[in-house]
């Protein structure tokens, strides 16, 4: 795509001015932040529209040397290699300028649930969320689970876990929906294929600062753990609910023997899905743009199906089958459909940049 030679000049003058204000050393205190968060935000995009318009001035030096016989060969010569570089130049500066996602280079908070297929789908859990976690250890980032519903055949009725590092959101935000699977079940003698599902949550991770939460607005009930966890667990009102009565949100914790420790960690579920809300109603005007994207990234739109039989994954969203179900599983093949993701809702968002 080509960027119009006056949005040039704009964000040259803009980035010139920001200079200009943080040298000047009149900044302090919430002026100086921001203008810091500004000039680091438009860095990027000043030396990506630099790299364009002294591209775009040497084809024009070149072109008026076509007219010199003893220069034309050489001329013609780095035209070609400049006119052939341009468009991937300009196409890096157009993404550089997409509105950019508030929550991308934040944390988040992984949940997933098993849907339908009774143990199946518990056990189909549990292979999402390792797969998540092997994802994660390959980028770099850090997995602290925050709690954990166990199925009896292994797996996971429920999981919630935060993934810490640069760019979570930004990588995983479009895994949230219905993961199916088809495959035969262990406990399955005659040999037929079953389908079960899971579903998965990815919510950036907000601090206090950008939730507030008023404890008047809370009905907070204390009652006795249940389930695993001996003796301790089942003779101690440790477990906390707390709901959010405006919102009517619940969130129930129950994994530490700390009455303290498991109100901390609903607190943290709580203000991420608060803060998932409010940024859905922010960007209600774009939700049927980004339907026609890649996704709504609503949790009950189906988006992939992995096929055990045939070892294939497929993401509905963008059609596209990888015949590697091993290797996505193993997490190393995740990065292909991550990566594909976004790829095609930056395209997506670059056509509606040109319309």
């Amino acid at each position: 795509m080509t960027i119009p030679a006056e949005r040039l000049r704009q964000i040259a003058n803009r980035f010139a001015e920001l200079e200009a204000r943080m040298a000047s050393g009149q900044l302090e205190g919430e002026e100086f932040v921001q203008a810091s968060r500004d000039y680091a935000e438009l860095e990027p995009v000043a030396k990506s529209a630099a790299e364009v318009q002294a591209m775009r001035e040497e084809i024009a030096g070149l072109e008026e040397m076509l007219s010199d016989p003893e220069m034309k060969a050489m001329a013609e010569e780095e035209l070609a290699s400049l006119r052939k570089d341009l468009p991937q130049v300009e196409r890096a500066l157009a993404l550089a300028m997409l509105p950019k996602d508030s929550a991308d280079a934040r944390p988040a908070m992984l949940e997933i649930r098993a849907g339908t297929g009774g143990d199946e789908a518990a056990l189909f859990a549990g292979d999402l969320f390792r797969m998540y976690e092997k994802f994660a250890a390959e980028q770099g980032w850090k997995v602290e689970p925050v709690s954990m519903a166990a199925a009896d055949v292994g797996g996971f009725k429920e999981i919630v876990a935060n993934i810490k590092g640069t760019g979570v959101f930004a990588k995983l935000k479009f895994e949230s929906g219905v993961h199916r699977v088809q495959r035969v079940p262990v406990t399955e003698s005659g040999g037929r294929i079953h389908t079960s599902a899971a579903t998965v949550a990815v919510l950036p991770e907000p601090t206090e600062v950008d939730v507030s939460i008023d404890e008047n607005d809370l009905r907070i009930d204390i009652y006795r753990s249940s389930g695993a966890g001996g003796q301790h667990v089942n003779t101690t009102d440790s477990a906390v609910r707390i709901t959010h009565v405006p919102t009517g949100i619940v969130v129930a914790m129950q994994d530490e023997r700390s009455q303290h420790k498991n109100r901390d960690k609903a607190m943290k579920v709580l203000r991420a899905r608060l803060y998932e809300q409010r940024r859905e109603e922010a960007h209600g005007a774009e939700a049927e743009a980004r339907k026609a994207m890649v996704g709504s990234g609503d949790r009950s739109e189906r988006i992939r199906t992995y096929n055990f039989p045939q070892g294939r994954v497929t993401d509905h969203r963008i059609g596209l089958t990888l015949h590697k179900l091993d290797e996505v599983l193993a997490g190393p093949g995740l990065r292909e459909l991550t990566d594909a993701l976004i790829a095609e809702d930056e395209a997506k968002r670059l056509a509606a940049m040109d319309t």
